[in-house]
């Protein structure tokens, strides 16, 4: 009887080296990115605004899956603002990069997160300035509050519920499906189970849930 060999194949998945583009209008061609003569597995091109979140993007989601999936070693982008539509959405797309052991590469700057798959020690500094950057961000929109409330007041704005706005609530929350609502919440249901039961939209649960702890 011949001898019978067995081979066994091992897939490896194929870690691509991607360049992430994203221009603001649709009138973008996105040339500007043509001086970059590098060699990539794959280039991708995002014409949105900046004020969407990487991973809500076409490409950006697309992107994003590739690297959830472990097909991504090395992303390549222009600039940080490429990554995200704010500093904290920006540190939170790079904390997951991160997380993902993906080399990230910033162009203008010359920065790698992970040459040679070892953290660089600069990119660590970097990443905590802009996380201090964020901090000071919602710091500044929090003081800003503050004042233009201040403002309100000293011009004669009134803060807090409108008058008459508990007689409102009240009849509100005595209406026939409001308590048929109440109903369910106490039982424990969720807002999508009661909503469904009772045939409103959550938008009404949640309002009769909130009045219900007020």
């Amino acid at each position: 009887m011949g001898s019978c060999r067995i081979f066994i194949v091992r897939y490896k998945i194929l870690q691509m080296r991607v360049k992430y583009n994203r221009v603001s209008t649709i009138s973008q061609s996105g040339n500007r990115f043509t001086a970059d003569n590098d060699n990539y597995d794959l280039i991708l091109l995002d014409k949105v605004s900046g004020s969407v979140a990487f991973k809500n993007r076409e490409n950006g989601g697309k992107l994003a899956r590739m690297i959830e999936s472990g097909q991504v070693k090395e992303l390549v982008v222009e600039e940080f603002s490429r990554l995200g539509r704010s500093t904290g959405d920006l540190v939170s797309v790079l904390a997951w990069l991160e997380e993902k052991e993906v080399n990230v590469v910033i162009r203008n700057v010359g920065l790698q997160s992970r040459p040679n798959g070892v953290k660089n020690p600069l990119w660590n500094m970097v990443s905590s300035l802009m996380s201090s950057i964020y901090s000071m961000e919602l710091e500044n929109i929090r003081e800003r509050t503050l004042v233009g409330r201040a403002v309100y007041v000293q011009r004669g704005g009134k803060l807090g519920r409108p008058s008459g706005s508990s007689e409102n609530q009240k009849a509100f929350l005595e209406k026939p499906k409001s308590k048929e609502i109440a109903k369910g919440l106490r039982k424990g249901l969720t807002i999508r189970e009661v909503s469904k039961i009772v045939g409103v939209s959550t938008k009404t649960t949640l309002k009769v849930k909130t009045l219900m702890t007020v």
